[in-house]
């Protein structure tokens, strides 16, 4: 099957919307030949991208995304860059050795990304000193303890809060207990993925609004375009979600779509009453609950619904009847801003498959591919990325094995019923969420 441009649909929503408009980079015309091609100018792309050129610094390397940098999911996300992963629940001693493994990815990627940043000098509000994970009812208050006794086990350097400390450090009331883990980091998403999108090598040529419409294996690898075609040695997926859209992945990975809301920039005084951090974030230990941040810029950032939508970004219409969910959150947490207007709106999806795995490895002859971040994309990502490209080149290292050591994914099942049971599972994340939401 061939796709269209119609089928990687776009809006302007998102934290694109607060940084000055792009212009695209470039078009395909014609047959393009390469060594390497990587679909997908995400954080995974930009990082696979960044390597590739490093290892192969004699050869062009070709990054396409379907968009504009910072308009998919790497722009779209919270902006929290997971050194930390929670496997909620009691704590699984047998289990400590992927634990640790986990980890060991994300805190690659966190490493990655503050040496990227610091060396391109990104304007990107980078925040390194980590981020908070809050309780605001009985169940996330018991998962609290669990949290505490994982960090404990796996010797993670962490701060618990009780709930005068939460109102002290936030200016809420809402949070009756809460964790600060100190490996992990925070981010302006869209301005990071622009910054590590003009900052590429000189061997990377960037095309962004060129959808790939179709893949074709064999000898050589086609890709199809809407005005031309490029014909590859090497093919690198870095497309998350949009996998299965080009044939890979299928009846593995799905898309989960989530939206939130930004408060224009808060005065002085309103952000005074906001306790004594100047900018923060804080995760629900709730795997349904509200997901909130103050930004560098005094914006106040909030996400809390979670949705199956086929993968897609929801309409202006549904976005805005989503605003009322997160007005409501936001006014229960910070009643003294109930006057405060939200600015704008946004949704994004995230890959998810059905038992929490990640992606990453060869999928045929030259072709490469790494996705399904469940979440944590931002710190995952970039670490998955570079890593494939030392793996395609023929490397070896303790992390690529960690990355090739992912649980294997469970099957979903065919339309109807995989829309039926992705819409139960994603659901089933709200339940007993109560204040937390």
């Amino acid at each position: 099957m061939t796709l269209s441009s119609r089928d990687f649909p776009t809006d302007q929503h998102g934290w694109s919307e607060l940084l000055p408009a792009r212009q695209a980079c470039r078009s395909i015309k014609g047959t393009v030949r390469v060594p390497w091609v990587v679909v997908g100018a995400g954080l995974t792309g930009l990082a696979c991208s960044r390597r590739l050129a490093e290892l192969h610094p004699n050869n062009e390397i070709l990054l396409l995304d379907a968009r504009l940098v910072g308009q998919g999911a790497s722009g779209r996300n919270s902006g929290f860059t997971v050194g930390v992963s929670h496997f909620p629940g009691v704590f699984k001693a047998h289990e400590k050795a992927n634990f640790a493994r986990v980890n060991r990815i994300n805190q690659a990627g966190l490493s990655i990304l503050d040496q990227q940043i610091n060396t391109l000098a990104i304007d990107c509000h980078w925040d390194s000193s980590g981020f908070h994970h809050g309780a605001a009812d009985i169940a996330s208050v018991k998962e609290q303890k669990n949290f505490i006794d994982y960090l404990n086990a796996m010797e993670i350097e962490h701060s618990s809060l009780d709930q005068q400390a939460m109102q002290s450090r936030f200016g809420t009331t809402l949070y009756q207990a809460g964790v600060h883990v100190r490996p992990g980091g925070l981010v302006q998403p869209a301005a990071l993925v622009r910054g590590l999108a003009d900052g590429l090598p000189s061997n990377v040529k960037l095309v962004e609004n060129c959808p790939v419409l179709k893949v074709q294996s064999g000898d050589s690898i086609k890709l199809q375009l809407a005005k031309g075609e490029v014909i590859a040695d090497n093919l690198v997926m870095a497309t998350n979600y949009e996998a299965p859209k080009l044939g890979f992945l299928r009846r593995r990975l799905i898309g989960s779509t989530l939206s939130g809301s930004f408060t224009r920039v808060l005065t002085e005084q309103e952000l005074a009453s906001l306790g004594s951090h100047k900018s923060w974030g804080i995760i629900s230990l709730h795997g349904g609950g509200a997901t909130l941040r103050l930004t560098q810029d005094g914006r106040i950032c909030l996400r809390n619904t979670a949705e199956y939508s086929g993968a897609e970004l929801l309409s202006s219409a549904a976005l805005k009847s989503r605003q009322a969910i997160h007005r409501s959150s936001f006014e229960k947490r910070f009643p003294q801003l109930a006057h405060v207007p939200f600015e704008h709106a946004w949704s994004g999806v995230e890959g998810i498959s059905g038992n929490g795995t990640n992606f990453f490895g060869q999928q045929g002859k030259n072709i490469y591919l790494a996705g399904g971040y469940n979440g944590s994309g931002v710190s995952r990502g970039t670490a998955f990325g570079q890593t494939l490209a030392d793996y395609a080149s023929g490397g070896q290292s303790e992390l690529i094995t960690d990355c090739l050591s992912s649980a294997t994914a469970t099957w979903l099942p065919p339309r109807p019923f995989l829309d039926i049971g992705a819409m139960f599972k994603i659901s089933a994340r709200f339940r007993g969420v109560g204040l937390d939401r």
